[in-house]
């Protein structure tokens, strides 16, 4: 960890919690500032402020009431989550305070070099596959860190220069950038996403956009060239753009040609190795074959990766085989866009398991995808809504209770040979807290159902 003075003595104030808070708030406090840390949670409730308020933080919960902010403090750390309409940033604003997200804390902080991921679909994926390959290279070389889970300050406090820090990036944590650069950047994809937060589609692609924001020619930008808005960008970036594509051969980057993977012009391996389905995942696999070249990671260690490599939990992960039935757990799809990716990714018939919390659309745009599918399990508010799409399409439809009602079922209409993927094109939390448990609930009935048959 660099040894930096910035904060020394300076009045910090950390609003909201969490895991990136806690790690702020703490490091801050190791860094010599006076914090005090705001959260909404009453502090009875509220384990994480009881354990910062024993290291001798100043902790003020239950509310956010804006007069905190007259009391002289020189800097603002938000949880990315909050808004900037959010009546306390609103004031830091208008009294001209710096805010800043917990990553550019950890940037500040960081010996390591970091690689930096965002886009709409497939940051989770693209992270854990380029972390993968660093460290098939060479054991210990990647820490995950950022959205993925891990908090960003409090994996830069522990990396060497030696490592680096994989990073998944979300436009709400990148809204807070001041500084941060990291060495490679890459953009996954972007689509219409999170208009609740950011109101317009043009803030949202320039909150996306600060990850190449103090990048030099130094650096990287691996940029999906399918893209054509992400074409334009690149022309305004200072970062050496590294550009991949599904569907064009390039002069310079990662591409597919006659069914090879290729970096500038040379073979990397085979597509059909892979062993993580769908083209939405090749291209966070083409995204991560671009950083790994470029760092110097060898095509056996690549391959390697690509050839035992099931998903990260929940995205269109491999779950098991059950007398020829494909099991897929794609709980994370909590939107139609998502669901689509998920059912271009397969050529075989597909058993959809779907439905969840209802926010008012319709499917129809599901329609076009339901060529293979076979079968629907609809569950959850959205049930019929799913259901009169299927039906249109002329596609078999069951109704039932939940996902563990949903597994014997699918089960029980398909065939060897067919694909089972839970998919819900929605939310979860009409009947489950999270879409982990919601794959979990998942997972577990199809371990229920293996136990069944092999009696």
């Amino acid at each position: 960890m660099k040894n930096i003075n910035m904060y020394y003595h300076k009045k910090v104030l950390v609003l909201g919690l969490a895991r990136s808070g806690v790690s702020a708030a703490s490091m801050l406090h190791k860094l010599g500032a006076f914090v005090t840390v705001n959260d909404k949670l009453p502090f009875s409730e509220n384990p994480e402020a009881q354990g910062l308020l024993e290291q001798g933080i100043k902790v003020i919960c239950g509310s956010h009431p804006t007069e905190l902010l007259d009391e002289g403090f020189e800097l603002v750390v938000k949880n990315p989550g909050i808004p900037y309409n959010n009546p306390m940033i609103a004031k830091a604003e208008r009294l001209k305070l710096p805010i800043i997200t917990e990553v550019e804390l950890a940037y500040q902080i960081s010996e390591a070099p970091i690689i930096g991921i965002t886009g709409t679909n497939g940051k989770t994926t693209t992270t854990t596959i380029i972390h993968n390959m660093l460290n098939e290279m060479k054991k210990n070389t990647s820490l995950l860190a950022g959205n993925i889970g891990f908090p960003a300050s409090e994996v830069a406090e522990k990396a060497t220069s030696e490592q680096y820090i994989t990073m998944e990036l979300s436009s709400f944590q990148l809204m807070g950038v001041k500084t941060f650069r990291p060495q490679i950047s890459v953009i996954t994809n972007i689509y219409e996403a999170h208009l609740d937060y950011h109101k317009t589609r043009e803030e949202y692609v320039a909150a996306k956009w600060q990850i190449q924001k103090n990048q030099t020619a130094d650096d990287f930008l691996v940029i999906n060239w399918d893209q054509e808005e992400l074409i334009h960008l690149a022309e305004k970036t200072a970062a050496k753009v590294i550009p991949f594509s599904t569907t064009q051969r390039l002069m310079k980057g990662a591409y597919v040609q006659n069914g090879k993977l290729m970096f500038n012009d040379e073979e990397i391996g085979s597509v059909e190795d892979i062993l993580l389905p769908g083209e939405h995942n090749l291209e966070n696999i083409l995204a991560s074959i671009a950083v790994s070249k470029t760092l110097g990671v060898s095509n056996e260690a690549i391959m390697h990766v690509l050839e035992t490599f099931k998903g990260v939990e929940h995205r269109t992960q491999f779950v098991g085989e059950l007398l020829g039935r494909k099991f897929y757990n794609d709980s994370k799809a909590t939107n139609i866009l998502a669901t689509q990716s998920a059912l271009k990714g397969f050529k075989q018939p597909v058993v959809l398991l779907a439905g969840g919390l209802d926010r008012g659309n319709e499917f129809d745009e599901l329609k076009p995808f339901f060529r293979n599918v076979k079968a629907v399990v609809v569950f959850g508010e959205t049930a019929e809504k799913i259901a009169r799409v299927a039906k249109e399409v002329e596609v078999e439809v069951h109704y039932v209770q939940d996902v563990e009602r949903a597994v014997p079922v699918a089960f029980k209409v398909s065939k060897p040979g067919d694909i089972i993927l839970l998919s819900p094109a929605c939310a979860s939390w009409d009947q489950y807290r999270t879409f982990e448990v919601r794959g979990n609930a998942y997972m577990n009935a199809i371990q229920e159902l293996t136990d069944e048959v092999e009696q």
